[in-house]
């Protein structure tokens, strides 16, 4: 029978982390904690650190589970954090990127996650003015008219 080694806790996760990455790991933790807007929680989904909206302010979500701010997470390479206000909002990934750019760090971004080795690797003003930045009723609401856009075009058939 397998067992389940997902850490249950934030605690626990960055705990189990190597030293190196252990570091990293709670200084970036701690940096999006500071910055964190008021509403928003801490806790483990999907095997990493994420922050989000809880379940008792927003619970209509396409699969139950809590609407994601961000998450932070030791892949095998590298560590990612994902920021989902950036990805999911064409003005705000073009503040990032703009902002990112001007900070002189190289960005190593996928569609909402922004990879790197090394704490010294990113731009730590930009991804604390990228929390801050995110009020929570503002995230619900573009959520909700997102997820109504594409129910809209599922059901006008062009969504396959």
């Amino acid at each position: 029978m397998a067992t389940d080694t997902t850490p249950r806790s934030v605690d626990a996760y960055v705990a189990s982390l190597p030293a190196d990455r252990r570091e990293a790991v709670s200084q970036v933790r701690e940096l999006v904690r500071r910055n964190l807007p008021a509403g928003f929680e801490e806790g483990i989904q999907y095997g990493m650190i994420a922050w989000y909206v809880p379940l008792s302010h927003f619970a209509d979500t396409y699969n139950g589970r809590p609407l994601g701010l961000a998450a932070l997470a030791s892949q095998k390479q590298y560590l990612s954090l994902y920021l989902n206000s950036v990805y999911g909002d064409p003005a705000t990934e073009a503040w990032f990127r703009k902002r990112y750019a001007a900070s002189g760090k190289k960005l190593d971004m996928g569609k909402s996650c922004v990879r790197f080795r090394r704490l010294d690797d990113l731009a730590l003003d930009v991804i604390g003015e990228t929390i801050a930045r995110v009020d929570l009723d503002a995230f619900v609401e573009h959520y909700r008219a997102a997820r109504g856009s594409s129910r809209k075009t599922r059901a006008a058939g062009g969504g396959r």
